[in-house]
């Protein structure tokens, strides 16, 4: 057979081949042909080739393979997710605090007030980017607390691709800015691997914080694409808040200069207003000039329910919840109470503000660009409800909370002048949180009500939406926003991505609501059910059943039941007469109320739900995969930096050694050896005017400094720090012991501590080599990076015997649920307790 059969074989083969799962647009094979995909296979299979090949190339014609885009005038998508927000808090739907952006966004476009999330940071994030429910992704908690169920172990499946991946795959440009708290923590690392990171997971640029939150000051988990970055050394001014706004306006400018023709996905979503509350001086004295808080959290609470019946961004039958019984009333606090506590609201609101400014200088920039016309803009404020985490006081250092510790607001007052600023992590009392969750009951952690659940959204998009000033009251949840973006850029939900089959999405499109005439339409998500740490509720066909919460969030430390598929109270109401969740109707309604639960226990088994667990702290230390797990010994042999915790050699609750053998040059050494966490929780060793210091940071309230008498002479040595555990009594965390600094083998330093930190140091800060990142543990003895001036021969951290077993862990556990038993006291309109629908026993 001669050439010429045989090229012109091949081209008849080629031929059709895909052809019809996909449209090319201009020319075939000419440099500026693009091709859309049109099946349901992701990545689209390569077109065949569309010019000739003759034996020699002056006879053939050369054809390029066209570029991969979207469908003809498919949008930008900005989504913009802002953290722990309540409904109340922006001006946008009621509040005080004024966020001109997300009004304007509203303004163009249309408000949706009964859009819904999960009731905690991770699991709404991973349903906010998948569509799917987010026990089906993996994340029925924060990755902080996964558990090796299918439904908690934080790995989102490879069955659920993220929109990133649907629409990179598609054609468009795509990246993440802010918060990834999606990241498995063993392997939210500089080792990876980075499959679930963002650029494993269809994003092509990373910037952002891997982990719950972050100092916005100096963000010690900061990371462009995977390698940690620490922009604020040198730059006293750096504000994340502030700089990851800069990054995405380089981003956006240089797509649309370069690839104008290229629309753009970006994901958006700042640390504000997740706890540190830190904005900038400027907006603290701009809020503090408006005298927003000075009357107290209730009569703000009346003031914001006002706004929101005259705005119409709740029902006119809408009630105003009753106060908690537990938190205290404005007119019970003391004078030091009373100003402390507008301290935390002006600062919480100065965060807000700023965070809103920060974004509306993103949307001026698509806007000077010229890309406004075609940006779809989803601006959801808030992935819960307001944060319930300061506990009752608020607090300095968000990291006590998850160590059970609280303090008083005249021990806080030592922070007042600085509050927001680096030198602390603060968070604010709860009475403000419960306020900024108006006119609904409950926070953040409790899935069961309003509060917790329901965030308000502002969509714009001048060309696919053309009312302005819209109110959509249509029942939605956050995993509709997947095939609301998919619908308006004309792409189809793929089947299978990279060879894998996809599972169908568990949400509804919502642009059906995005017409005029659509305002009245009927909800087309009937059913949705919601599961947070225990707290349960099901929606369907205008009705809501849920649980009653047996504790406070609150309160880290109070005892819960243990078995939460039978122990706790259900109610019952009809949304279309109490939208607020006020009085329960259960007992006038069993046969529905067992309805509803029967249909909660098929969502739940369907969606990996089951087993349900109230446990909270006692989660943070359960055993997980990665690199650390079973380990006892850890070497490390130079310098390196921002290990997160579940990767690093974990010191709590156990005896343990560090051993640094070092060499020490002519002229003296200085720096840290070895480190984890930072101000506001860690430990570290180092050199100190020559001389080895140990210094255990108790989540700044307190330091035990262990200190050599000596400065190191030139040559090497050898420095080791023993702790010997002295566990007492039946709680298995925090317990004390004896640590002892050695030199060569010569005892220099010996101290006992009656306690320790139970639970977690400073999460955003990590482990640390030869430097220190992020901030010092003692901010007297050194600045970071305090390199080691020396040479690190060889640092090992050996792990000893620990007081938390499973054993003790269980009995703890016990404990409480025992505590929680001989403390219920039935709620008032609650109905009783029945047993619930047995989910089937799943074995896989």
């Amino acid at each position: 057979m001669g050439f010429a059969l045989l090229a012109a074989t091949a081209m008849v083969l080629a031929t059709g081949a895909g052809a019809a799962a996909q449209e090319i647009r201009g020319t075939p094979g000419a440099p500026s042909a693009v091709i859309t995909p049109q099946g349901l296979q992701l990545p689209p299979p390569s077109p065949p080739f569309s010019g000739q090949i003759l034996p020699n190339a002056i006879d053939s014609q050369p054809a390029w393979p066209p570029q991969v885009m979207p469908p003809q005038n498919a949008p930008n998508v900005l989504l913009i997710l802002t953290d722990d927000v309540g409904f109340a808090a922006p001006s946008t739907f009621g509040g005080v605090i004024p966020t001109p952006t997300l009004d304007g966004v509203a303004a163009a476009g249309l408000r949706y007030t009964t859009f819904h999330t999960t009731a905690l940071c991770s699991p709404t994030r991973a349903a906010l980017l998948t569509g799917h429910n987010h026990h089906q992704v993996g994340f029925g908690n924060i990755g902080e607390l996964s558990t090796g169920f299918p439904g908690y172990n934080s790995v989102i499946p490879r069955e659920t691709a993220t929109i990133g991946a649907i629409l990179q795959a598609n054609g468009y440009a795509t990246a993440w800015f802010g918060k990834n708290h999606n990241v498995p923590a063993w392997e939210a690392s500089a080792a990876g691997p980075f499959s679930n990171w963002p650029i494993g997971m269809g994003f092509d640029y990373f910037f952002g914080f891997v982990g719950g939150d972050t100092s916005q000051w100096q963000p010690g988990n900061l990371f462009r694409n995977t390698t940690p970055i620490h922009p604020y050394n040198g730059n006293p001014g750096f504000n994340l808040i502030t700089a990851m706004a800069d990054d995405a306006i380089t981003y956006i400018r240089t797509q649309t200069e370069i690839a104008p023709n290229r629309p753009w996905f970006i994901h958006y979503a700042p640390g504000g207003t997740h706890a540190p509350h830190h904005p900038t001086r400027e907006w603290v004295q701009r809020i503090e000039a408006m005298n927003l808080f000075n009357d107290g959290y209730e009569k703000l609470r009346e003031r914001i329910f006002a706004n929101q019946q005259r705005m119409g961004v709740i029902p006119a039958n809408a009630q105003l919840t009753p106060w908690p019984d537990d938190v205290p009333r404005w007119d019970s606090l003391s004078d030091v109470e009373k100003r402390l506590f507008i301290r935390q609201a002006n600062v919480y609101a100065a965060y807000l503000a700023y965070t809103d400014a920060e974004i509306g200088r993103v949307i001026a920039e698509v806007e000077r660009l010229g890309q406004r016309d075609n940006t779809l803009i989803i601006y959801i404020s808030g992935d819960n409800g307001s944060s319930a985490e300061g506990s009752l006081n608020g607090t300095p250092n968000e990291v006590m909370y998850f160590n059970g510790v609280a303090l008083t607001a005249e021990q806080q007052m030592r922070w007042y002048d600085v509050w927001g600023t680096d030198q602390t992590y603060n968070h604010m009392a709860v009475g403000w949180t419960w306020a900024f969750g108006t006119p609904y009951r409950w926070t953040k952690q409790v899935a069961s009500h309003f509060g917790g659940t329901r965030n308000g959204m502002a969509v714009a998009w001048p060309r696919g939406i053309a009312e302005r000033g819209g109110t959509r009251t249509q029942f939605h949840h956050v995993v509709d926003i997947v095939p609301t973006i998919l619908e308006a850029a004309g792409i189809p939900a793929p089947q299978s991505v990279n060879g894998i089959t996809q599972r169908p999405m568990a949400g509804t499109s919502m642009a059906y609501t995005f017409p005029a005439a659509a305002a009245n339409a009927p909800s087309r998500r009937r059913t949705q059910y919601f599961e947070i740490l225990g707290n349960q509720g099901i929606y369907h066909d205008g009705w809501f059943a849920n649980t009653t919460p047996p504790a406070p969030p609150w309160n880290s430390l109070a005892p819960r039941p243990t078995d939460v598929a039978n122990g706790l109270q259900w109610e019952l109401y009809n949304m279309a007469e109490d939208p607020t969740q006020m009085r329960s109707v259960a007992p006038q309604f069993p046969d529905r109320l067992r309805m509803m639960r029967e249909i909660f226990a098929m969502e739940a088994t369907r969606n990996q739900v089951y087993p349900l667990d109230m446990s909270t702290l006692t989660r943070m230390i359960d055993p997980r995969p990665g690199p650390a797990a079973g380990r006892r010994q850890f070497v490390y042999t130079g310098p390196s930096c921002c290990t997160q915790a579940n990767a690093a050699p974990n010191i709590l609750n156990r005896s343990y050694r560090i051993t640094a053998e070092i060499e020490v040059p002519a002229a003296g050494a200085n720096g840290v050896l070895v480190t984890q966490g930072g101000r506001f929780g860690g430990w570290g060793l180092y050199l100190k005017d020559g001389k080895p210091v140990f210094t255990l940071n108790l989540l700044n309230l307190e330091r035990v400094r262990w200190e050599a008498p000596a400065a190191l002479p030139p040559g090497r040595h050898t420095i080791v720090f023993d702790f010997a555990l002295n566990p007492q009594g039946p709680i298995p965390f925090g317990h004390g012991g004896t640590g002892t600094l050695s030199v060569n083998g010569t005892q220099a330093a010996q101290r006992a501590i009656p306690r320790g930190v139970p639970f977690t140091y400073a999460w955003d800060e990590t482990f640390d080599v030869g430097f220190d990142t992020g901030t010092g543990v003692d901010d007297q003895d050194y600045q970071v990076p305090f390199a080691f001036t020396g040479r690190i021969g060889r640092i090992v951290v050996d792990l000893g015997e620990g007081s938390v077993t499973p054993q003790a862990v269980r009995a703890f556990a016990e404990e409480m649920a025992a505590r929680a038993r001989a403390a219920e006291r039935p709620a008032p309109g609650a109905a009783p307790a029945a047993p619930a629908a047995t989910p089937p026993a799943r074995r896989n």
